[in-house]
C-alpha cells in the first residue's frame, strides 16, 4: 500500500512540473511598448516549455522595467496571453514654492525620476522623503514638500513637486560638553559654525546643516588626535529645538588620557629590500617614546606612498596596527605586504555636473591601465576632498572584465563653492573695514578666483587673484594678482603714495619639507608731497615704475602649521629689482623655534632680520623702506618707531627683532574663551641711506608684558598690557593695545 502511495506522489509531481510549450504571444492593452520589447524584457521564447516558475521569472523581469502598474499571465492551447496596465510617463516635472533657480536644478538633478520617465506612485514618496531629507542636511529643518499630478491627453502626467522651504533653521548656541580638557576657545577656532547674530546678514556659518556638524566632529577628533588623545570620543552633534526656530549646538568630547608611543616596527615581505624603506623606519624610530599623533603616523603612510609611487612596488598596501599595552602607552606597527596583482581597467567619475572631469582626474595617483593600489587610491581620493568643492568623495571598486582588473567608480556630490565675506575691526590703530568675494570652482575648472578691499583711516587697499592649481598640467599652482592701493598721509607727514601693480607666482615643495615660491611683479607708483614733507620727502616727488623678482625658500619642519608645539621653521627671502628707479635690494631672513614642556606650556623663540639697500646709491623710496609690525614690537606704537626726519617717521634700512611667547595654561584655567600669554620683545630699526644726521635711531628697544586673547560674543578680541624695558628718544609708547574684529 506504502508502495502504491508513493508511485502516485512521484507521478503527480511529474506531471505539475510539466510545462505547456509557447507557440504564440498575444499581448493586450499595451498601448507604448511593443511586443518585441516585452518579449526581449521578460525573455520570453517561442517554442519553449514553461512551468509555473518560469512564468513567475516572466512576470519578475516585466515588473521590473518599471513599464507597468500590472501583469497577468496565462498560457492557453499553447498560447501565452498577457494582460498589462501600462504606467503612465511623466510628461513634465515641475517644482513649485523654490525660486532660486540654482536650488531648482539641484533638486531636479538629484531625483531618479526623470521626464519621459513611467511614473510609479511608490518611487514618487521615495523621491519625497528624499528631498525632505537633502534640504534638512542644507538647513530647511521646517521644509514641507508634497506632490500633484495632472493628467494629460496622451496617457502622460505632469508630476508638480510642491515645496515650502521656510526659513532656514539659525545656531543660537554653541556648548562644549564633557570631559573636553582643552579650553572652549581653541575648540570654537576648529570648528566651521558659529552662532547666529544679528548684525550676520552675510555668514553662511550661522546655519544649521547635517554636513557642517559632522565635519566639525571630524575636525574635532582629529585635533585630539594630533594632541595625543588616541581613545577620543566626540559624540554625535546634538541640536535642540528651541521656541526662535533656532538650535542650541552640543558637542560632547570625552578627551581621554594622553598616550605615548611605547614601541614601533616595521614588518615587510621576506623578498623586500629594507632600504628601500628606510626613510619610513627613520620616522618610526623618531616617534618612538614620544606623544601619539595622527600627524606623525599620516608622515609614515605618505613615505610608504612614496615608495610605492617610485614604481618599485606596485602592488603594495600597508596595514597600521595600533596596540594598548597600557591605559596610556601603545605600540605602532607597520605592516607592508603585497597585494592581489591588480590593473585597472576604467576609471569612472559621477556626480560632476559643473565640474569638468579632467580637475578630478588631475589628483588621481593611479589612471586607467596602472597596477591597482590601495594606498594611492586612498591617497587620490583625500587629494579631490582637499579640492573644497565637493560636499562628498566617495568610490567604490567593481571587478572588472577579467579576474585581473578592477573598475573604480568615483562618485561626487558637488556643493556650493561662492562666497561673500564682510568683516570690520577696531584697535589701537584705528579702525579696519573688509570686504571679499570668492569662487572656488570658476566656470568647473578648479580655479579659484578671489577680490577684496581693505579700508583704514589713512589707506584703501583692493586685489584680485587667480589662482590655477595645475596651471598647463604642471601639477603646481600659478597665482595672478592685480593690486591697486592708496596711502594718505597728508595731514601728518605731507605725502600720498598711490600704487597699481601685477604679479605672477607659484610655490611647490623641492625638496622634502623645502618649499621654494618665485614670484614676478611689475608696479607703477605715484608719489605726491606738499609743504609738510621733508626736504628727503620731496625729492621723491614723482612716478616710479619698477619690475621686480622675487623668492622665498621655506624649510618648515613644525609638527602642523596650526597650533603650533614643536619643531622649526626657516624662511629666508630676497626681492630683486630688473627695472627700477631705486633698484632696492631686499633680503629677509626669519626662524623660529617651538618648544612644548609636560605642563602643556608652549614656548617660542624667534628671531627676524631684514635688509634693504639701492643697488646704484639711490635713496629707497618711502614706501619700500622697513618698519617693525607690532607682533614684533609690542608696547611700542606701530608705524611711530625708528628713524625721524622733520618729525616724521620714515622707516629704516635695516630691522632686527628677537621675540620669546609662552603660553601660560595655569593662569585662570576656568576662563574658557580666554588664554595668556607671556611675551619678550627685543628690536631695532635703523639707517637712513640719504641722511647721516637723521639716523638718531640705532638703538636696541625692548618690552615685555601680557596678552590676553578673548573670544567674545562679538569676536575675537586681543590685546596686550606692556612694559618698555629700552627705548629711543623719538619712539612713541603705547602700553595697552588692543584689537577687536568681527564678522558679517
Amino acid at each position: 500500500m506504502k508502495f502504491i502511495t508513493t508511485l502516485l506522489i512521484i507521478i503527480s509531481l511529474s506531471f505539475s512540473a510539466k510545462g505547456d510549450v509557447v507557440n504564440k504571444i498575444i499581448v493586450n492593452n499595451n498601448d507604448r511598448i511593443s511586443l518585441n520589447t516585452i518579449k526581449t524584457y521578460g525573455e520570453i521564447k517561442i517554442g519553449t516549455d514553461y512551468t509555473s516558475d518560469d512564468l513567475n521569472n516572466i512576470l519578475k523581469n516585466l515588473y521590473e522595467t518599471d513599464f507597468f502598474q500590472d501583469v497577468s499571465l496565462k498560457i492557453n492551447e499553447n498560447i501565452l496571453i498577457i494582460d498589462v496596465v501600462e504606467n503612465k510617463l511623466i510628461q513634465e516635472i515641475n517644482i513649485n514654492g523654490v525660486k532660486s533657480e540654482k536650488l531648482k536644478e539641484l533638486i531636479l538633478k538629484s531625483l531618479s525620476l526623470r521626464s519621459k520617465s513611467p511614473f510609479i506612485e511608490s518611487q514618487v514618496e521615495k523621491e519625497l522623503i528624499r528631498i525632505k531629507s537633502s534640504l534638512s542636511a542644507d538647513g530647511y529643518y521646517f521644509s514641507s514638500v508634497t506632490s500633484d499630478i495632472e493628467d494629460n491627453l496622451n496617457n502622460t502626467i505632469n508630476l508638480n513637486l510642491n515645496i515650502d522651504l521656510g526659513d532656514k533653521v539659525k545656531i543660537s548656541k554653541i556648548e562644549f560638553t564633557g570631559d573636553k580638557i582643552v579650553k572652549d576657545r581653541t575648540l570654537r577656532n576648529l570648528i566651521t559654525i558659529e552662532e547666529s547674530r544679528f548684525w550676520k546678514f552675510l555668514s553662511r556659518k550661522k546655519y544649521l546643516n547635517e554636513q557642517s556638524l559632522l565635519r566639525d566632529e571630524r575636525l574635532l577628533k582629529s585635533y585630539y588626535l594630533d594632541e595625543g588623545y588616541y581613545d577620543v570620543v566626540v559624540n554625535a552633534s546634538t541640536a535642540k529645538l528651541l521656541d526662535d526656530s533656532s538650535f542650541n549646538v552640543t558637542f560632547n568630547i570625552d578627551a581621554g588620557n594622553i598616550y605615548e608611543i611605547n614601541e614601533t616596527k616595521l614588518i615587510l615581505p621576506i623578498d623586500y629590500d629594507i632600504k628601500n624603506f628606510q626613510e619610513v623606519q627613520k620616522l618610526l624610530n623618531e616617534i618612538k617614546n614620544k606623544d601619539y599623533s595622527f600627524l606623525k603616523i599620516s608622515k609614515i603612510v605618505n613615505a610608504i606612498d612614496k615608495v610605492s609611487l617610485s614604481r618599485e612596488y606596485d602592488f603594495i598596501t600597508a596595514e597600521i596596527i595600533e596596540k594598548k599595552v597600557s591605559t596610556n602607552k601603545l605600540d605602532i606597527i607597520f605592516k607592508v605586504s603585497e597585494s592581489e596583482k591588480l590593473y585597472v581597467e576604467q576609471i569612472n567619475i559621477f556626480g560632476n555636473n559643473i565640474t569638468e572631469e579632467n580637475v578630478i582626474r588631475n589628483q588621481l595617483e593611479v589612471d586607467e591601465g596602472d597596477p591597482f593600489n590601495e594606498l594611492l587610491h586612498a591617497k587620490s581620493l583625500n587629494k579631490i576632498r582637499s579640492l573644497n568643492i565637493f560636499k562628498t568623495a566617495n568610490s567604490e571598486i567593481t571587478n572588472g572584465s577579467t579576474s585581473s582588473t578592477k573598475i573604480v567608480n568615483i562618485n561626487v556630490e558637488e556643493k556650493p563653492t561662492g562666497e561673500i565675506s564682510l568683516g570690520a575691526g577696531v584697535g589701537s590703530e584705528g579702525g579696519t573695514l573688509g570686504f571679499g568675494i570668492s569662487e572656488n570652482n570658476f566656470l568647473g575648472k578648479g580655479v579659484s578666483l578671489s577680490s577684496s578691499l581693505k579700508l583704514t583711516a589713512d589707506s584703501v587697499r583692493g586685489n584680485f587673484t587667480v589662482r590655477n592649481p595645475n596651471f598647463n598640467y604642471s601639477g603646481r599652482a600659478l597665482n595672478t594678482n592685480i593690486e591697486s592701493s592708496k596711502t594718505d598721509k597728508l595731514a601728518d607727514s605731507g605725502y600720498e603714495a598711490t600704487k597699481l601693480g601685477f604679479s605672477l607666482g607659484t610655490s611647490f615643495e623641492e625638496y622634502e619639507n623645502l618649499y621654494f615660491s618665485p614670484n614676478i611683479a611689475m608696479s607703477s607708483e605715484k608719489i605726491n608731497t606738499d609743504s609738510k614733507a621733508s626736504a628727503a620727502l620731496k625729492k621723491q616727488d614723482g612716478s616710479f615704475f619698477e619690475t621686480k623678482i622675487s623668492y622665498s625658500l621655506n624649510y618648515d619642519l613644525r609638527d602642523k602649521g596650526y597650533r603650533t608645539t614643536d619643531g622649526t621653521n626657516s624662511i629666508f627671502t630676497q626681492g630683486i629689482p630688473l627695472i627700477s628707479d631705486d633698484y632696492a635690494f631686499l633680503n629677509t631672513y626669519q626662524i623660529t623655534k617651538w618648544h612644548q614642556f609636560n605642563n602643556k606650556m608652549v614656548a617660542d623663540l624667534g628671531f627676524y632680520v631684514s635688509s634693504i639697500q639701492s643697488l646704484t646709491g639711490e635713496d629707497v623710496k618711502i614706501s619700500n623702506r622697513l618698519g617693525l609690525p607690532r607682533k614684533r614690537l609690542r608696547g611700542f606704537k606701530a608705524g611711530q618707531v625708528g628713524p625721524v626726519d622733520n618729525f616724521d617717521y620714515v622707516g629704516g634700512n635695516h630691522a632686527a627683532t628677537l621675540n620669546f611667547n609662552s603660553t601660560l595654561p595655569m593662569v585662570l584655567p576656568s576662563l574658557e574663551d580666554v588664554e595668556f600669554k607671556y611675551f619678550f620683545d627685543v628690536a631695532n630699526l635703523w639707517g637712513v641711506d640719504y641722511s647721516k644726521t637723521n639716523d638718531q635711531s640705532n638703538t636696541v628697544r625692548s618690552s615685555t608684558g601680557i596678552t590676553m586673547d578673548w573670544f567674545t560674543p562679538i569676536g575675537p578680541l586681543s590685546f596686550s598690557l606692556a612694559h618698555n624695558l629700552n627705548k629711543a628718544d623719538d619712539d612713541v609708547i603705547e602700553k595697552f593695545q588692543f584689537n577687536l574684529g568681527t564678522t558679517f
